[in-house]
């Protein structure tokens, strides 16, 4: 373990090209598991091949569309090399583009560019050859690349008379088209291996929206039914894989006394308890960003909201769920207000990591946690404050490639009882 430490430490250190050059290969058996295995649930526990899989993972929402410009893929091979270097085994990435400014991967309902579907099929390729399985996003709640606003659109086109992107969730002719987009990406074929996504094992598991709010109706009831009639949908054309809903974790009227967790008593249309009991829902998620959700408060009163924040959704996994809790978005910028505070940074991934690593230790439901973002250099564009560029970040690489290991042992340790 020290060793592997100080080996990482002289990685870090080095510049972008040394990185690639002193790249870890993928095991044998990682490649083997990678291939062959669809993840599952047990209980409150992801298993592989039966036994309990720990998750340190990230997230790199751009593969797809980087993928799909012949200059650009060796971005996603360098993206992907380097998530296997840290130790990391889940990536969460977008499966949508929606007629956005960029290029869409749905152009219009029902009609879809072959080019960025072929980068998305290279994503599936890369991953595979690097033993990092996939979630895939299918639809963003936001209007950056369409989103649900794209979609309230493209009915209104039609002749509907809608007019808020809420109505995404309630439009018959709007469903049918996510739908139809769900189905579509399901039933794809990869043109490289061949093998349609819906029984490809490289997938763990496909999130419904990204981060859904319905602020038109705060009492939940509009995206509860939603996510009722789209997870059954779902698991009528994919029995393999899991599937979990998007959640940023925001308590609802279900359980009304866990409303004092939500960041400024927030609430914006989901239910934490009541979207995540609906059967088809394998997993639940939250994400983790306090310098957003309550910027008042002091760094040391954001780091408490962060404890009890992951310690009541662990609990409520546990208890009332009954199934496994994924940290599938958090972060903190690097450089905040002009200032430097990527000390700031590393102390939230400690944060996160350590209660991860504790509830997985324990047996508790909290298994695993995703970053946000992992860049390459060449990619500045992409920059949001919140990027992870290993040859710039040091000090977090060794934290993230710290918590793979750890983890890591955990599994070594059920493999071997």
């Amino acid at each position: 373990m020290q060793g592997n430490i100080h080996v990482f430490l002289l990685i870090a250190a080095c510049s972008f090209t040394a990185i690639l050059c002193l790249h870890l290969p993928v095991t044998d058996q990682e490649r083997k598991s990678a291939k062959g295995i669809f993840i599952e649930v047990n209980g409150t526990q992801f298993v592989k091949d039966s036994q309990p899989f720990y998750i340190n993972g990230l997230n790199a929402y751009w593969l797809m569309s980087r993928a799909s410009e012949p200059t650009e893929k060796e971005k996603v091979s360098i993206a992907l090399q380097q998530a296997s270097l840290l130790g990391t085994n889940v990536v969460r990435t977008w499966a949508f583009s929606d007629a956005d400014d960029y290029i869409p991967l749905q152009t219009s309902p029902g009609f879809y560019d072959e080019k960025m579907f072929k980068g998305l099929d290279f994503v599936l390729s890369e991953a595979k050859k690097n033993g990092v399985f996939l979630i895939l996003s299918l639809v963003n709640n936001y209007e950056e690349f369409g989103g649900k606003k794209q979609y309230v659109e493209w009915a209104r086109e039609k002749g509907q008379s809608i007019s808020s992107p809420d109505d995404f969730f309630t439009n018959d002719l709007v469903r049918r088209f996510y739908k139809n987009h769900v189905k579509t990406i399901l039933t794809r074929n990869n043109s490289i291996s061949g093998i349609q996504y819906r029984d490809d094992p490289i997938i763990l598991a496909w999130e419904l929206i990204n981060e859904p709010r319905c602020n038109s109706d705060i009492s939940g009831d509009t995206i509860q039914v939603w996510i009722e009639e789209m997870s059954a949908y779902v698991k009528t054309i994919d029995k393999n894989h899991l599937l979990e809903i998007g959640l940023e974790g925001f308590y609802g009227d279900s359980i009304v006394e866990r409303k004092q967790f939500n960041p400024g008593d927030d609430v914006v249309g989901s239910d934490f308890i009541s979207n995540n009991l609906v059967p088809e829902i394998d997993f639940a998620t939250i994400h983790i960003y306090p310098e957003q959700w309550i910027p008042s408060l002091s760094i040391i009163d954001q780091f408490d909201f962060v404890q009890s924040w992951i310690k009541v959704h662990i609990r409520d996994s546990d208890k009332i769920l009954g199934k496994p809790l994924l940290i599938t978005e958090f972060g903190r910028p690097w450089l905040n207000s002009g200032l430097i505070s990527v000390n700031e940074r590393d102390s939230l991934y400690q944060i996160v990591y350590d209660n991860i690593y504790a509830s997985a230790r324990e047996g508790s439901a909290g298994v695993g946690s995703l970053f946000w973002q992992l860049l390459v250099h060449g990619l500045d564009g992409l920059r949001d404050g919140y990027e992870v560029i290993l040859s710039e970040a040091p000090s977090t690489s060794i934290i993230i490639y710290q918590q793979s290991q750890r983890l890591l042992t955990l599994n070594k340790l059920s493999d071997s009882s």
